[in-house]
């Protein structure tokens, strides 16, 4: 067409610019972080701890096989543990608590939502972070918005959280130890290292 110049891949112009820019461009990609946007995470040995209290007392429910997946790409957290793993450190209080929560028909409490804040995954800064999703336990589900912090490495990503639970909330009697019963309002807070998957 009259006026239009038309460069092609073979001229000297095209293949000067190529030549330089090619490089470049690799050399850009070998300095991207390792976390991508669209990356997922992944991990099966985190810590939880249920926090309970009685007058003058508490005591803590921990587990370490917290499993977790965060994906990026699709904005979703899901977390679950085996309430059966939950240790007290004293066999009588588990089997109590396994008794209470009902753990041979609902041996899981799970959390599943979606990030409503912003992530960088280039940043090595702890991020506040808050996700919107529903919260499972003894056979119910309520929708919980929950703060918490994601911190980027070479290691992958680490979530810190913690919330109330409110045991009526999830038709759980507190149960008693002796003649005392225990707050009906237990603090749940999770730690965990998700790897790349």
């Amino acid at each position: 067409m009259p006026g239009r110049r038309v460069t092609s891949f073979s001229s000297p112009v095209m293949r000067s610019f190529l030549s330089i820019s090619l490089p470049v461009l690799s050399l850009l990609a070998s300095l991207a972080p390792a976390q991508s946007m669209g990356q997922a995470f992944f991990a099966d040995d985190g810590h939880v701890e249920f926090l309970s209290n009685v007058p003058l007392h508490s005591f803590v429910g921990v587990s370490d096989v917290l499993v977790g997946r965060i994906d990026l790409a699709e904005n979703t957290v899901d977390f679950y543990v085996d309430l059966n793993t939950l240790d007290t450190g004293i066999g009588k209080r588990d089997k109590d608590m396994r008794k209470t929560l009902k753990t041979d028909q609902y041996p899981f409490a799970e959390f599943f939502g979606a990030l409503q804040t912003a992530v960088d995954a280039t940043s090595t800064e702890p991020q506040e972070v808050e996700v919107v999703g529903d919260f499972s336990v003894h056979g119910i589900t309520r929708s919980l918005r929950i703060p918490g912090t994601l911190t980027f490495s070479e290691q992958g990503v680490r979530v810190q959280a913690s919330w109330i639970l409110n045991l009526k909330d999830y038709d759980i009697e507190p149960p008693r130890l002796l003649i005392i019963k225990v707050d009906e309002e237990q603090e749940i807070t999770m730690d965990i290292v998700l790897r790349p998957e």
